[in-house]
């Protein structure tokens, strides 16, 4: 098969030259071969190796796929592994897969080109956590079988509460006792334990089982079932509980620092009783769920329908207790502290006993000051069950009868509304005590001098005697400006008539007319008007370019307040604008001339009260109680079948763009999470409701993806909810394989928050059942002899799919004597239908026969009969 094509030189080869040959290779069956090539170099001999090779394929394949950590959250988890084929001729491949957990294998035969590479997809349904090991075999052209081992651990999405110092999980937190109207705080850490992103949102619990609303558990018996007041009353738990964060994203094995404050309140009771009995006990649950885990329960609703409600396998609860109780604070001997009488310029004191009645708790008390009055010490701390003397004080400076309210702030810690999670000191409660006094004068006696100067207004009779000592010195310099137009007392005759407006500086005034006066203002005298000489010091007078300088600078500052305050009259517009400028309130304050219309129920049906109704806000809590309220609303109503499948209209589109938050995710509902169709049959339409229920007041945008072939005949795939409404989308099934059936599909929320929802069949091929495989035909008695033998079998169909079938009956060498009928037709879907079967007596006839039922693109039957001829 090789052929050498060469001519040998017969001249030496010089040195730079190359003789070329060539080897062919022609095989003629299909064999390696191998030979040899002999150069003859001067006196060396070379020999050089001939191969000849058939062509061949050489696969390679991985032996392992390794899924690693996965979430059990209905997910399709698919891994690729590659078939390489480093031959030069094509080779065939198979898979092979018989394990217990269903994997989903593309392709499991086909051809890997020469050099090249072919991708097998392994896909597995993370449903349910476990271990998988499974092995797979894959048949290779030229290389036999090969075990693959497919590996993968998944986990349940597990949420755990633990202990900022001990790092251990918690199931309660006990804030203890606390005073109405104070906070106290408790750190968290929430751990997700999974190796996949988790959103979750935190869920009040105010209608569980075994919790407690402000009752009173150190009661008796009795006292609890008569205080009804309590129980009645419809609290909001999200103004005694706050999370912060309330809601947020956890990534895989990620820890979240979480701050809870209690803030007990005192309830308003419906009858009068005594605060130091009014004692508040709270028990609490608090439930951190995964958003998106609410589709896996459902509930059968009045109007025959189902929606779908929260699942809890996805959340964890924490058990919070505290008390509430009131300030018992009181004062020996009252809250009345009369100082009865006191004269101007004395003090008296009255010395009170304050006492703390709470066995559990200190109080801090501050006394806020009062005019007259004075308290020592003004603020101090008295522990539980401990009293303290208080002096109180009187210490008049005018005269008159005095009534007196007097604070005391009881100092204590509370949440700051613009930082929750921070606690700052306040006063959070106040007692009032009534301070009485008296103030008298005393009597003086009046010395009298003689006044040898201008008679005063006030005088004695004789206007010879001025009192002294009764009145008080000024500080400043006596001077009083009068207009000189306005006076013409004593005016000198040459200025009467003089029109400038110039001002009249009394006599008394000379120490005020010292200082360095305005250079553009006149001072005439108050008698002859005349005009008075005002010195300048030009040492420290300004000069003109100096005062043009001040009045720019004034001017300046002046515009630069202006500007202030109108940038701040602007700030505060557009905070009251942004306080106002909502779809409840616009900003029109009563009482301004317009009357609010008369509203009917026929005017304003509730379905448009209820689209203007705002969402909850963000650091608002959310409750069990808030939750079914909304749930409510929304399932009332009747099941809209016929909706847009896009926005259209400018408020929908705007409400479809929206980014949702959790809390707002949380209160969409699609469901079921696993849509299980059962045993159904191969060729056959099976439908299923995924159930749509929009609890917000905005539009929402649900978007379904599906690549499954046997779930493509599912419409409508895009739906635009309006709001509270509920709906529902048919999830088709259909299949030509036999086998279990396991895939997810994925939706979309306004194309942007992703869900997945799993669904299961086990789809069986057609079949039909017998009553009996063996039918014994008796004569019925009191018949003739001679007459035919007849019976009934039965036939069953279980599967969902009508059934055709046909009767062939097997016959040896000669004719049988049985018939059936009807010997072809249709059984409906979960029905029977009854075939007689005629036996026809004679002389050469068989007694026994045998049919097959054949059943289209099914199974098949054999049914045997015998007649049983009794002989008298």
């Amino acid at each position: 098969q090789f052929k050498l094509i060469a001519e040998n030189p017969g001249k030496p080869v010089a040195p730079g030259l190359q003789v070329k040959a060539v080897v062919e290779y022609t095989p003629n069956r299909a064999e390696d071969l191998q030979d040899k090539l002999i150069l003859l170099v001067d006196d060396d001999i070379v020999d050089i190796p001939l191969l000849g090779l058939i062509p061949y394929c050489h696969l390679e394949i991985e032996s392992e796929i390794d899924f690693g950590e996965m979430t059990a959250n209905n997910k399709l988890i698919t891994k690729e592994i590659s078939i390489a084929n480093h031959g030069s001729t094509s080779g065939l491949f198979r898979v092979s897969y018989d394990g217990v957990v269903l994997l989903n294998i593309k392709p499991i035969r086909g051809v890997v080109k020469p050099k090249s590479v072919r991708t097998i997809k392994v896909a597995i349904c993370t449903d349910a956590p476990g271990v998988i090991k499974e092995m797979m075999k894959v048949e290779l052209e030229g290389r036999g079988c090969t075990e693959v081992w497919i590996k993968g651990v998944v986990v349940e999405q597990v949420l755990k509460v633990l202990g900022v110092s001990c790092g251990k999980v918690l199931k309660c937190i006990n804030f203890g006792p606390l005073y109405f109207g104070t906070s106290k705080t408790e750190q968290i850490n929430l751990y997700n334990e999974s190796p996949e992103c988790m959103d979750w949102i935190a869920v009040l619990e105010d209608n569980a089982i075994g919790g407690e609303m402000g009752t009173d558990l150190q009661g008796n018996t009795d006292a609890v079932l008569q205080d009804l007041s309590l129980k009645n009353k419809d609290v909001d738990v999200s103004t005694l509980i706050s999370c912060v964060p309330n809601q947020g994203t956890l990534q895989p094995y990620e820890k979240s620092l979480i701050t809870l404050c209690f803030s007990p309140e005192k309830f308003e009771r419906d009858f009068e009783v005594n605060d130091s009995s009014l004692i508040q006990d709270y028990v609490l649950f608090l439930r951190f769920e995964t958003v998106g885990k609410r589709g896996g329960c459902l509930q059968t609703l009045s109007d025959g329908a189902t929606a779908s409600t929260r699942s809890h396998s996805h959340h964890v609860d924490l058990a919070l207790m505290g008390s509430g109780f009131p300030v018992m604070l009181t004062f020996k001997p009252g809250t009345v502290i009369d100082f009865k009488e006191c004269y101007l310029g004395e003090q008296t004191q009255v010395v009170c006993t304050m006492k703390n009645e709470s066995e559990f708790l200190p109080v801090t008390f501050s006394f806020r000051r009062t005019a007259h009055f004075s308290i020592s010490p003004e603020r101090g701390k008295l522990k539980k069950k401990s009293e303290k003397e208080v002096t109180f004080s009187f210490s008049p400076r005018q005269i008159g009868t005095f009534e007196m309210k007097q604070i005391i702030d009881i100092i204590g810690t509370g949440v700051d509304k613009n930082n929750v999670d921070v606690l700052k000191t306040k006063s959070f409660h106040q007692i009032y005590l009534t301070l009485l006094g008296v103030c008298k004068s005393k009597r003086k006696s009046i010395l009298f001098a003689i006044n040898p100067g201008l008679t005063p207004l006030i005088s004695n009779p004789t206007g010879q005697f001025v009192a002294r000592g009764t009145g008080q010195l000024s500080d400043t310099a006596p001077m009083a400006i009068l207009k000189s137009t306005q006076t013409q007392i004593h005016t000198h005759r040459k200025n009467r008539n003089c029109k400038d407006d110039a001002l009249v500086a009394f006599p008394n005034d000379r120490a005020a007319s010292l200082r360095p006066s305005e250079w553009n203002k006149k001072y005439r005298t108050i008698f002859t008007k005349t005009e008075r000489y005002n010195y300048i010091d030009p040492d420290f007078a300004y000069t003109h370019s100096e005062r043009l300088l001040r009045e720019e600078c004034k001017k300046y500052y002046t515009n630069f307040v202006s500007r202030l305050r109108q940038r701040r009259l602007q700030k505060e517009a557009a905070r009251q604008f942004h306080i106002y400028n909502n779809p409840v309130s616009i900003g029109i304050k009563p009482a301004e001339g317009l009357k609010s219309p008369n509203i009917s129920i026929t005017d304003s049906p509730k379905e448009k009260l209820q689209h203007k109704m705002l969402p909850l806000d963000d650091s608002c809590m959310l409750t069990s109680r808030k939750l079914a309220a909304i749930v409510s609303k929304s399932t009332n109503k009747g099941v809209w079948s016929w909706l847009s499948p896009m926005p259209s209209s400018t408020q929908e589109k705007e409400d479809c763009s929206l980014t949702l938050t959790h809390k707002q995710l949380h209160q969409i509902f699609i469901g079921p999470s696993t849509i299980d169709f059962g045993d159904v049959c191969v060729y056959s339409t099976t439908t299923k409701e995924l159930h749509i229920i929009n609890n917000l007041s905005v539009h929402i945008w649900i978007q379904i993806e599906i690549e499954a072939v046997e779930l493509r005949e599912t419409s409508p795939l895009s739906q635009v909810v309006p709001p509270f409404t509920k709906t529902h989308i048919p999830i088709v099934f259909e299949t030509n394989t036999v086998g279990m059936f396991k895939r997810s599909f994925s939706y979309k929320i306004n194309n942007q928050h992703l869900g997945y929802v799993l669904v299961i069949a086990n789809a069986m091929p057609i079949e039909l059942q017998l009553s009996t495989r063996e039918l014994i035909l008796t004569p019925v008695p009191g018949c003739l002899a001679g007459t035919e033998f007849r019976r009934t079998v039965q036939l069953r169909n279980p599967r969902n799919r009508a059934a055709a079938f046909t009767w062939r009956p097997v016959t040896g060498d000669r004719k049988s004597a049985f018939t059936i009928k009807p010997t072809r037709g249709f059984v409906e879907a979960y029905s029977d239908l009854e075939c007689e079967v005629v036996w026809h007596p004679g002389f050469h006839s068989p007694e026994t026969g045998e049919f097959t039922l054949c059943v289209r693109k099914g199974n098949s039957v054999k049914l045997k009969c015998l007649a049983k001829v009794t002989i008298h």
